[in-house]
């Protein structure tokens, strides 16, 4: 089993990452289970989404503790939160970050990735709403999804400019990650 755990703040996307990325790993044959945590519900308060993905029908429902990947949507977060807190010693984590002089030292095992997804957001959709970016980074970095199948979810979600601008995000979050690889 695999497991992401998403950490944002409510309003920034989180059930929509998670519900994309649960359908793409289903559009891949796997059996995806995407859900939410949080308390307060107002905008801009942390929150948690999580995607767990097997190739068998998923039955546990508690957090996830111990995450094979981590998507960080607010770097702010690393603040006041360890965020990197059970990520698996062989784990990788995205973040949405301009500064890769701010990541956080991890195991030689361990990788971190910071995509300025938000940037990309802007230029593509008009608002700073980088989950796209972010999980097209996601698919770059771990190899895990086909971008073609990030793309079909993508297309399931949304319709129309935001369906064509959610694509751009997540082909140029991609290609972000896939330069960082090659250099």
């Amino acid at each position: 089993m695999k497991e992401i755990r998403i950490h944002a703040r409510a309003g920034q996307g989180a059930i929509t990452t998670a519900s994309i990325l649960g359908y793409a790993y289903f559009l891949k044959g796997m059996y995806p289970y995407a859900f939410p945590s949080f308390g307060a519900a107002r905008m801009g308060a942390p929150m948690n989404a999580f995607v767990r993905v097997d190739s068998h029908p998923v039955r546990l429902r508690s957090q996830i503790y111990e995450p094979n990947y981590l998507l960080i949507m607010d770097p702010t977060l690393m603040r006041g939160f360890n965020c990197f807190s059970g990520l698996k010693e062989d784990g990788i984590a995205i973040i949405n970050d301009k500064d890769t002089g701010s990541l956080p030292k991890v195991s030689a095992k361990q990788k971190v990735f910071a995509v300025p997804a938000n940037e990309i957001a802007m230029k593509t959709i008009g608002r700073p709403l980088g989950n796209t970016a972010l999980i097209g980074a996601f698919c770059a970095a771990t190899g895990e999804l086909a971008l073609d199948s990030l793309l079909e979810a993508i297309k399931k979600r949304f319709s129309g400019k935001a369906m064509e601008g959610n694509i751009e995000s997540a082909k140029q979050g991609f290609e972000f990650i896939k330069n960082q690889l090659r250099g």
